[in-house]
């Protein structure tokens, strides 16, 4: 399948049938591919964490909101974090890049302050959450990623310090009555006229 009919094919899982668990095998190259995600200067600021345990699970669903019967139903939850302390970020990933990179976050990052450093951290976060969708989409694995979970309360379950949760995505299989899925449910998006701009040699459109 091309690219462009999986892009047609995906859509945000509401409902998922909480018999269809994925392969260890398929989770280990779901790991790997969150591993060569992609990132400004190669900053890899992140930490993924991969929850297929019943009950952890279900004490992450208690503290998100609409997302509870998603979290308990679906084959694995993926907690996207952060790293929180910005000190931290420059003594162990940045020190391990290139010159050229240090120079580049020298330049154009620190100076924003701590807020902005903290803000392009969490950017990178998000550019591998469009990798992790694509790829899973790619593999037949249905996918909803959550901004609807309470981040401190997932740190707390999760013990984590020294990174910061900013999402979760629950895969698995969808239910085969889920009503979002493009069969019941067509996708819609924006008329392309309104959402691309294109500039070439001759022309402004």
């Amino acid at each position: 399948m091309c690219f462009l009919d999986i892009a047609k094919s995906r859509y945000t899982t509401k409902k998922y049938d909480p018999n269809g668990k994925i392969a260890d095998e398929i989770i280990e190259k779901l790991k790997e591919i969150l591993r060569l995600s992609p990132s400004s200067i190669n900053s890899q600021p992140w930490k993924f964490t991969f929850i297929s345990d019943v009950k952890t699970k279900s004490e992450l669903s208690k503290v998100s909101f609409h997302n509870e019967e998603k979290v308990n139903d679906a084959s694995h939850i993926v907690v996207f974090s952060v790293i929180g302390n910005v000190e931290d970020f420059e003594n162990r990933n940045l020190s391990r890049l290139p010159e050229r990179s240090g120079s580049y976050y020298n330049r154009m990052v620190k100076p924003k302050g701590e807020a902005g450093i903290k803000s392009w951290l969490s950017c990178q976060v998000y550019i591998s959450l469009g990798f992790f969708l694509s790829a899973c989409a790619s593999m037949g694995i249905d996918s909803t990623p959550m901004e609807g979970v309470e981040t401190d309360a997932y740190d707390r379950i999760l013990q984590q310090d020294e990174y910061k949760t900013l999402f979760a995505v629950a895969i698995g299989y969808r239910d085969k009555e889920d009503a979002n899925q493009p069969s019941i449910t067509p996708k819609f998006r924006l008329e392309k006229e309104r959402v691309i701009r294109t500039f070439s040699l001759n022309k402004q459109g």
